[in-house]
């Protein structure tokens, strides 16, 4: 990124049958990495050490966090505290951003 606008489908295209991703930003305290999932692709569940949010800027996703799932549509922004268990499924050809925190 060189500090001009972009959108979204400019940092990461959309991919079929899989999961792309790109960090936009690497720093000490944390990281921001946009992903573009196919509809139906999906992150298992697993755990983080770290605070994050998930920014969802297209689509639809189905985000379960502590064993409770819930839809997030694009616009909406869901909390995945360090330690708890998370997985997230594109119901549709999706996209976020992934904004981890360090401490």
């Amino acid at each position: 990124m060189s500090g001009l606008p972009a959108s979204p489908a400019d940092l990461v295209a959309m991919p079929e049958g899989g999961i792309t991703s790109r960090v936009l930003v690497k720093t000490a305290h944390g990281n921001t990495t946009m992903f573009a999932f196919d509809g139906g692709q999906a992150l298992s569940e697993h755990t983080s050490p770290f605070d994050a949010l998930v920014v969802v800027l297209e689509g639809r996703f189905a985000i379960t966090v502590g064993g409770r799932r819930a839809d997030a549509a694009a616009g909406t922004i869901t909390q995945l505290p360090g330690g708890v268990p998370h997985a997230v499924e594109a119901l549709e050809p999706s996209r976020m951003l992934l904004v981890m925190h360090r401490p």
